[in-house]
């Protein structure tokens, strides 16, 4: 079925502030220090334009020269009426800029002819939030042609919103370019998906999309005027015959936006999917759009489920969603869209899954186990939210009764839930600031975590507290290596710096300082596994500020890895190593063993990809820097002070017996270094240049010596055009 397109409450508004020709008119500029001959009633308007921002207004930007009328004078309670003299409509159209409170009749420019209202504008806002930018706008006044008018602003209302913004008065017989207002696209949805044309960098729009007349979800994106640059989708097919509108705040009228929509029962430009000249080739990256935190790790049924925070429609951080993927073996993930879209409740922030064995929650389905997602919806205010499914994860559906657990303060989030045996119930670990008068008599934030009780995953009870932790917690318990029936307890945040201690089922009790849990520059909101098979703790993070210029698609996942407590010269230590699944990746390997280095060579000068696992175990014997350059980046260990140098990090890295120990992952977009039998964790996203492949070993200051080294070629973990 043809799309159809019907544009309505069609406003002319101009795309910028104009050039003015030389026959225009301009009415006024408000230039001048005073209003001159125009009349001034109340408060509201000052005795002339202003300069910009007023005392306690959000910055004042869309405005031409150096000054404006800003009835924010004295705040929003002022008002009063500006009018102007009499003049000759003598062009086609009046233009203008015009900002501020968007309430008819009280924040408002209207046009005059006999002293009635025959024309009139309003400025943007209605509700808390906005901008104080001014818009053009302009009327045809073609039928008003040599009559006598006036013009005046009006500012009536109090309250928020309750001034007007106006400047660039100009008659003028130019048409001007044309904005539409809330132009609609119908259509009944037919395919499987509804593609809509992305532009990066254009202006941001604000869509509505409805089902039956009803809104379904709402959500922003840089709509591309003209050619995109890729597609973003949404997955129409629960509403095969069904009529469905996409509302646009505004659109120019030359936009050919909402003609590009269409369907399909195909990802349009699949061809391309995956093959991306930057697309990471065994690192996590959704398909479409923009990713941040892993959330829900969980493995049920022989699946590894990965869901993360997800943009659908653009390449920036917005409109976060769930999307979910699902994995075999930790690399090769099968997408299956977005399983949590915005609702009333809000946006969907972070939080974690579960499998409910014993069907304490009551959602389970025969002898079949529930899935339970919990996460925080951010709306106005932050809450706790549950969804299930019965179905092993092919179908989602929110619980009727959310939120679970009701605001506590501004900022609370990030639900992280697991079942403790010995109490016999869940426990769940959030992120809750609290503002406590301090000693001074002040208010301070503390970032704190608060761990709750539940016997169902529904009705939760307040335990205790946790200071000193910032977003993203988790909690579990890691045997200690070759100590037997020794454990800790482990508490980190979204930093990753972590405590040791003991967790009796109501309260942690730290036994270490927080420690650093890496040494790299991006790494972020990691979160660990529930109920993976093998006793494995395994954990994957955000390598947050990734760079992808031209991709459909921005930053990554990192490595899985799998953690394990170890006893070091300094104490218990949470360490970190790949998981094992990722030998599965590499080719056959180039090996480098028992040779000496001196200053200036090079053995792995032919050495080139965009994909490495170097293991390597060096002697640096008299050298006094050792290490790699890898794809245009150096790696050195240094003698003088036993630590790991990388893109302007560094880690502590005693040798042990004298010899390094290094696991280098390097793909398109990231390298991570593991060392020190994984206390040692460095991540980095990084932009190569396209023309750095190479990798080398270096020795400075004297001889090293590499006693064996494997370099492989890891094979991307993507089906290309699927």
């Amino acid at each position: 079925m043809r799309n159809t397109l019907f544009l309505l409450a069609i406003a002319a508004l101009l795309l910028a502030p104009r050039v003015l020709r030389a026959d225009d008119i301009i009415i006024t500029d408000f230039e001048g220090d005073t209003y001159g001959v125009w009349t001034v009633e109340g408060t509201a308007f000052g005795k002339g334009p202003a300069r910009g921002t007023l005392p306690g207004q959000m910055p004042v930007s869309g405005f031409a020269g150096k000054g404006l009328v800003n009835s924010f004078n004295g705040g929003d309670n002022s008002t009063g009426t500006l009018t102007s003299p009499a003049f000759a409509v003598g062009r086609k159209y009046i233009s203008f800029l015009i900002g501020g409170g968007g309430t008819p009749g009280k924040t408002c420019m209207n046009l005059l002819v006999d002293g009635k209202i025959v024309r009139t504008a309003a400025g943007p806002n209605t509700k808390p939030g906005g901008s104080e930018a001014l818009e053009p706008a302009s009327w045809d006044v073609q039928d008003l042609a040599g009559k006598s008018a006036q013009i005046q602003i009006v500012d009536a209302a109090t309250g928020g919103w309750g001034h007007i913004n106006v400047d660039q008065i100009v008659l003028s017989d130019t048409r001007p370019a044309m904005v539409l207002t809330n132009p609609i696209l119908r259509l009944t949805a037919e395919k499987q998906y509804l593609h809509l044309p992305v532009r990066n960098g254009a202006k941001v729009r604000h869509v509505r999309f409805a089902v039956d007349e009803k809104i379904d979800r709402e959500f922003t994106i840089e709509l591309a005027d003209d050619k995109p640059d890729w597609y973003a989708f949404i997955d129409i097919s629960a509403f095969r015959g069904k009529p469905i509108t996409l509302t646009v705040d505004k659109l120019p009228d030359s936009s050919k936006g909402l003609s590009l929509v269409e369907q399909s029962d195909t990802l349009k430009n699949a061809d391309d999917l995956y093959a991306e000249a930057n697309r990471p080739q065994f690192h996590f990256t959704s398909r479409r759009g923009w990713l941040n935190d892993p959330n829900g790790l969980v493995f049920h049924k022989g699946k590894w489920h990965l869901f993360y925070q997800h943009n659908p429609f653009g390449t920036q951080w917005g409109n976060m969603h769930w999307g979910h993927a699902d994995s075999d073996d930790l690399f090769h993930w099968r997408e299956t869209g977005d399983v949590l879209v915005p609702d009333s409740l809000g946006t969907i922030f972070s939080g974690s899954a579960v499998v409910d064995p014993n069907n304490t929650s009551g959602f389970g389905r025969g002898d079949e186990k529930p899935l339970v997602l919990i996460y925080t919806a951010a709306g106005n205010p932050f809450t706790q939210c549950l969804a299930y499914s019965a179905d092993a994860g092919a179908t989602w559906t929110k619980y009727d009764k959310n939120p679970i657990l009701k605001n506590i303060s501004n900022g609370n989030r990030d639900p992280k839930v697991f079942w403790h045996k010995p109490t016999n119930r869940w426990i769940m670990a959030l992120y809750v600031g609290v503002r406590e008068k301090q000693a001074d008599g002040k208010d301070k934030e503390i970032h704190t975590i608060q761990f709750f009780a539940s016997p169902n995953l529904k009705e939760w009870t307040l335990l205790s507290r946790l200071d000193g932790f910032f977003e993203c917690p988790d909690i579990f318990e890691l045997p200690v290596v070759n100590q037997a029936g020794q454990s800790r307890w482990v508490v980190f945040a979204a930093d990753g710096a972590y405590m040791l201690g003991q967790f009796d089922g109501t309260k942690f009790t730290p036994e270490t300082p927080k420690l650093p849990g890496h040494f790299g520059g991006q790494f972020y909101a990691a979160q660990t596994y529930s109920d993976a098979p093998d006793g494995r703790r395994i954990l994957i993070g955000w390598m947050s500020g990734g760079k992808f210029p031209g991709m459909p698609f921005n930053q990554q996942m990192s490595l899985p890895m799998e953690l394990s407590l170890r006893k070091t010269a300094d104490g218990l230590r949470l360490c970190k190593g790949p998981v094992a699944e990722v030998d599965k990746l590499a080719g056959s390997p180039r090996v480098v063993s028992n040779i000496s280095v001196t200053p200036g060579q090079n053995p792995l000068a032919d050495t080139a990809g965009d994909t490495f696992d170097i293991d390597a175990v060096l002697e640096p014997g008299q050298a006094k820097n050792i290490g790699l350059d890898v794809r245009g980046q150096r790696l050195t260990w240094s003698s003088a002070d036993s630590k790991l140098h990388l893109l302007g990090k560094s880690a502590s890295c005693p040798l042990v017996e004298g010899r390094l120990r290094l696991r280098i992952f390097v793909d398109r977009a990231s390298i991570e270094v593991f060392a020190a039998n994984g206390e040692v964790y460095m991540p980095f996203s990084i932009a190569f240049r396209p023309e750095d492949r190479g990798i080398g070993f270096f020795a400075e200051g004297g001889d090293a010596k590499i006693l064996g080294m494997e370099v492989r070629i890891l094979k991307s973990v993507w089906p290309a055009g699927k």
